[in-house]
């Protein structure tokens, strides 16, 4: 196998043809934007859009899955991107934020926050979250936080069970707004 840069990893997946290749974590960059926005935007979605009334969704969606908004956070410094393809397409990502916006909410010295981990909705349980999971808490260990803070529907038991299984505890419950609907979130954290 050829060395690959230290900014990119390769992973076998173990299931599914869209993974036959194995898959490739690398950083975001400025061109990534329209397919992260696009991902962003269908995973957010499939799994949400139910939930809200166009007048709230769509103004929503503008502000967090734009092109130019998702643009603006691969350039910002605040935001980390973390994306997994396969070489044809992109699969999944995840996005780190620090400081965290649950700061508040918690004790810890230096947390910071998972804000999205999407895959792509058809290869949901093939090992591709797990994946950029495990770089995002590796990553936020090598950067020298103490915490990772994430946000999760109440009722996303499949979310809530993914991340229970690495260790993550609630720790408080808070509002996430969509346009003026408001949802229960409970607020996640792990001690690093």
């Amino acid at each position: 196998m050829p060395r690959l840069p230290r900014a990119v990893q390769r992973f076998p997946c173990p299931r599914g043809p869209a993974n036959r290749h194995g898959m490739i974590l690398r950083p975001a960059t400025p061109e990534d934007a329209p397919a992260l926005a696009t991902l962003g935007r269908e995973s957010f979605c499939a799994a949400f859009a139910h939930l809200y009334r166009a007048e709230d969704l769509d103004p929503f969606l503008e502000q967090v899955y734009s092109q130019r908004a998702v643009a603006e956070e691969i350039a910002d410094d605040y935001c980390i991107h973390r994306l997994a393809d396969d070489g044809q397409r992109l699969l999944g990502y995840v996005k780190l934020r620090a400081p965290s916006w649950y700061a508040e909410h918690s004790d810890a010295a230096n947390p910071i926050a998972l804000g999205q981990l999407y895959t792509q909705p058809d290869l949901t349980g093939q090992g591709i979250g797990a994946a950029l999971m495990d770089w995002a808490l590796a990553e936020a260990r090598a950067r020298g936080h103490d915490a990772m803070q994430l946000s999760v529907w109440s009722e996303n038991y499949g979310a809530q069970k993914f991340y229970q299984r690495y260790g993550f505890t609630k720790i408080a419950d808070i509002d996430f707004w969509v346009g003026n609907h408001r949802d229960d979130e409970l607020l996640y954290e792990l001690r690093l």
